[in-house]
């Protein structure tokens, strides 16, 4: 992160290893038997670990199984401050290479606000009917910004 020693964003060496810790055991947990993704909620506190204090934009993807079982959490794209260029031909890709039934998009909005653009609409509508034509489904897409998150599944859009 670009942020100085007295910036408040900064978090001290001993909050950045036990968000890293935090992360590690909900991934863990996630990956257990018997663990799953079982709602919007679940899924926004893990996002909000993994993107909620990046200064630029991230668009990942959580790819499950058929009972909703994380395989894999995958940073997709990197983008600038505001925007961030997804290729559903690689998505497509690499839900094949999972053998994924179903996956949850996420992003970050570093400027606050949480709500979608037309933008995140458009490729949301795109991304989950390329995922339709080898049946893997879309659960939600989620924005987070800070420490709140938009669902789309919450929000019937999905």
């Amino acid at each position: 992160m670009n942020w100085t020693k007295n910036d408040p964003r900064a978090f001290t060496t001993y909050e950045q290893r036990a968000i890293t810790t935090a992360m590690r055991a909900m991934e863990r947990v996630m990956r257990q038997p018997g663990s799953m993704l079982s709602s919007p909620g679940v899924v926004g506190s893990f996002l909000r670990l993994k993107l909620s204090t990046l200064p630029f934009e991230v668009f990942a993807v959580l790819y499950v199984d058929s009972q909703n079982q994380l395989i894999a959490f995958e940073e997709a794209f990197r983008g600038t401050l505001n925007q961030t260029a997804v290729y559903p031909r690689e998505i497509v890709k690499r839900a094949l290479m999972h053998n994924a039934a179903a996956v949850i998009f996420a992003h970050n909005h570093p400027s606050g606000a949480p709500e979608p653009s037309q933008a995140d609409r458009m490729l949301t509508d795109v991304l989950k009917r390329a995922l339709q034509l080898i049946d893997v489904a879309t659960l939600d897409h989620v924005i987070v910004a800070g420490n709140r998150c938009y669902s789309f599944a919450e929000h019937g859009q999905i």
